[in-house]
């Protein structure tokens, strides 16, 4: 694999110094990190949910009322595993803020990265004086204190891109991320508060996804050539991968819905839907079966034609056929939560493939001439 390319100054003209070197090492390792990491947490999310541990921690951000740990012998494996997903956000965050000062101290020096950091500490102040306010006035005051981290978190992204001037995409992608912690920690709370309420525990998941696909997207973009891009297929095989996505996402949306209908809801005493989830599961087939297809025409074309995404829709194809495989044998085995797990993972694996090969089917300009 090619090493990453970002601007950096040079001993030589067109070598690279080592001190840009071992910063571009840094970053790549990181990145790769946080797009392991976002996965991970997918999978420690759905353990919450399928051991039914949506509750071991009553409380949030605390665990319990008194202390930020599980110290009931009531809470068991419940407490632990759920506030052991607690503790894998804090880590993704601690990697999503690592990508991104990494990429503002390569491509803007320290100009930026103070920047970053005035904001953060702006943010702290900021949530901790909304946090006074609203716990002096008996309102639930974390959520509002999170919201306003989250507004500064969003006003630094903006000043950070307007003074970036070179590779403003890995800029955008890094805040993107951060953001999304933020955000996802913002609704996790709000996932307690409402008693795990299945449509956000639905939205918690599908905002999980999104992330580990612009993590991936990170990925490419590091590695790639920067500088304007051109289509490096047809327009009709560009509409037909855009029309694979679209299938690619009512799946997902069904999924997750036929997972709030089923038996695996977080907790023993949250109500569901009200959906029928034997419909739902067929239902949900549907466009799977589709998706399978227009993967595979897309594979076809792809290596008939020699197209560019032709390796990475290889990556897809496998991703899917387990993801399909794994989804029948968890209806026939009466969902399993080990499988039902597996799928959920598998889902995230194969949105992250589409997002690798949605991203080439556009190639440096200077790869063309």
């Amino acid at each position: 694999m090619p090493q990453p390319t970002i601007a950096s100054s040079t001993n030589s003209p067109g070598a690279p110094s080592t001190h840009a070197v071992l910063w571009g090492r840094a970053l790549r390792i990181v990145a790769w990190l946080s797009f392991l990491a976002q996965t991970i947490i997918i999978g420690t999310g759905g353990a919450v949910r399928l051991t039914g541990s949506g509750l071991g921690c009553s409380e949030w951000p605390l665990c319990t009322p008194e202390s930020l740990v599980p110290i009931y012998a009531d809470q068991g494996i419940h407490g632990i595993i759920e506030f052991g997903n607690r503790v894998m956000t804090g880590v993704v965050g601690v990697i999503a803020l690592a990508v991104l000062l990494l990429v503002l101290a390569r491509v803007g020096g320290r100009r930026l990265v103070f920047s970053a950091l005035l904001f953060a500490a702006a943010g702290i102040v900021a949530a901790g004086i909304v946090f006074g306010v609203m716990w002096f006035f008996s309102v639930p005051a974390t959520p509002f204190a999170m919201a306003a981290l989250l507004a500064i978190v969003i006003a630094a992204t903006v000043r950070s891109v307007r003074l970036t001037t070179e590779r403003r995409d890995l800029v955008i992608l890094a805040w993107i991320v951060l953001i999304g912690v933020v955000a996802q920690a913002l609704v996790g709370g709000i996932t307690v508060l409402t008693g795990l309420n299945p449509f956000i525990v639905g939205f918690h998941y599908v905002s999980s996804l999104l992330l580990v696909c612009v993590t991936a997207a990170f990925l490419v973009r590091l590695y790639a050539v920067p500088g304007p891009r051109v289509s490096a297929v047809p327009k009709w095989f560009t509409i037909l991968s855009h029309v694979t996505g679209l299938a690619l996402a009512v799946t997902i949306v069904f999924g997750v819905l036929t997972t709030g209908s089923g038996p695996h809801s977080g907790d023993a005493d949250v109500f569901r839907h009200g959906f029928d989830a034997t419909v739902l599961a067929h239902v949900h087939s549907w466009p799977g079966y589709i998706l399978a297809a227009l993967v595979a025409a897309l594979t076809i074309s792809a290596w008939v034609l020699r197209l560019e995404p032709r390796r990475w829709l290889l990556v897809l194809v496998v991703a899917i056929l387990v993801q399909v495989g794994v989804g029948i044998w968890q209806a026939r085995e009466g969902l399993p939560p080990l499988l039902v797990g597996i799928h959920m993972v598998l889902a995230s694996l194969s949105a992250a493939a589409y997002t690798v090969v949605v991203l080439h089917l556009k190639t440096p300009v200077s790869t063309k001439d």
